[in-house]
């Protein structure tokens, strides 16, 4: 594996750094939220997003039938990675997620409809996946699609959990049960739904990273199946080539390396009993093997890169490897900060006289979710188990 870029790729990525120095916003950009910070969810964010569209971005690996300049991964590995490590707003789920789904698998009339909105930064969306019953196991989801009397349509029922951008986006991406007879792997539909549909109802779920996700309910909800995603039954095929794109672009890096070098920075100036925190040896080994991970978690990054370049099947494989290593050492990295910088530590976020301004503290309530979202870890143990080692389902 080749871990040069070419000019044109570092020429890019200087592109993307101009454009966020020029564009620097402390209403846009906070990296206290973490991975939240991907979310476009206020009319600043939004604004910011739109601008970011109009440089072109937005669709650089997208077919150029489609709008998209067909640029290879790395480029919106490094525009991903550079607004992530600022706390700006991500390309996120409608380029990712929605829109490569629909070039695959939607109709004309969905293509045309969604397609350029997501290029112009128009449109937000939720994914609806999980469920109380349906976490992690996906295919165990019972939100129930009945074909609807006029037979033009579907009417849903049921719940929703863990949605976090139920509360702003403008259109649902959801899966439901649309055989109940079939295996679960295989009686799956996907629908595309309009937020201010009457039949559903957003309640807000506080978490303890202080950012909301949401339950949402269905009520007779009514879907033309002019709003059906691709084959009857076939979307949870759709939702696990999705989640291949979720694990490995809604989980930046660069935050990760942030912190690390936040946490080396604290080391190096404080003191304890008097003493150089550097020269304690627990602390400098503690910290030779945070920094040794870091990279560990940087070049995972890289070979979802490549093997998305090779094209063919998604990186299924690659990218569980990705997610699994750089969420749990993101979490390993929030409670070892708060160990290394003292029981200051403890005080809250933007505490001006806290280790580190409070960051190990926000991290540590905010980091645990992400080994969670897009697949628990137990997930992606079992993917990899059956897609690397070719081990059977049930061993």
């Amino acid at each position: 594996m080749n871990f040069e870029f070419s000019d044109e790729e570092y020429a890019f990525r200087d592109a993307v750094e101009r454009f966020i120095e020029a564009h620097h916003d402390p209403e846009v950009m906070d990296v206290s939220r973490d991975n939240m910070s991907q979310l476009v969810d206020t009319p600043e964010r939004r604004a910011f997003l739109v601008k970011l569209a109009a440089e072109g971005w937005l669709g650089i690996s997208w077919p150029e039938e489609y709008g998209g300049q067909a640029g290879e991964g790395v480029f919106e590995y490094f525009l991903n990675e550079a607004l992530a490590r600022v706390g700006a707003p991500q390309i996120g789920k409608g380029v990712g997620i929605i829109g490569k789904t629909l070039m695959r698998h939607g109709s004309e009339k969905l293509k045309q409809e969604f397609l350029p909105r997501i290029l112009n930064a128009e449109i937000e969306f939720a994914v609806g996946y999980s469920e109380p019953q349906a976490g992690s196991d996906a295919a165990n989801m019972q939100l129930r699609a009945t074909p609807s009397e006029d037979g033009e349509g579907w009417t849903l029922n049921g719940q929703k959990i863990f949605t976090t951008s139920a509360h702003f986006a403008d259109w649902y991406w959801v899966g439901a049960r649309s055989d109940p007879d079939a295996p679960k792997h295989r009686g799956i539909t996907l629908f595309l739904i309009p937020m201010d549909h009457p039949g559903l109802t957003i309640q807000s779920m506080p978490t303890i990273g202080h950012e909301i996700t949401n339950q949402v309910f269905f009520d007779d909800v009514y879907v033309s199946d002019e709003y059906r995603v691709g084959e009857l039954n076939r979307g949870f095929q759709y939702i696990s080539e999705a989640l291949d794109l979720e694990r490995f672009t809604l989980f930046p890096f660069s935050p990760v390396q942030a912190r690390v070098d936040l946490l080396v920075d604290h080391v190096k100036q404080a003191r304890c009993d008097d003493e150089a925190l550097k020269d304690d040896p627990v602390v400098r080994d503690q910290i030779a093997d945070l920094v040794t991970e870091a990279e560990v978690a940087r070049v995972l990054g890289l070979r979802v890169v490549a093997a998305s370049i090779k094209g063919g099947a998604p990186p299924t494989a690659e990218a569980a490897a990705f997610k699994l290593f750089t969420t749990e050492f993101s979490k390993r990295l929030a409670a070892e900060s708060m160990e290394i910088g003292s029981p200051g530590t403890q005080l809250r976020l933007h505490t001006e006289d806290a280790p580190m301004k409070g960051r190990a503290e926000g991290t540590y309530r905010s980091t645990v979710n992400e080994t969670i979202g897009g697949g628990a870890s137990e997930i992606q143990k079992n993917i990899l188990a059956r897609r690397k080692l070719g081990l059977p389902k049930n061993f």
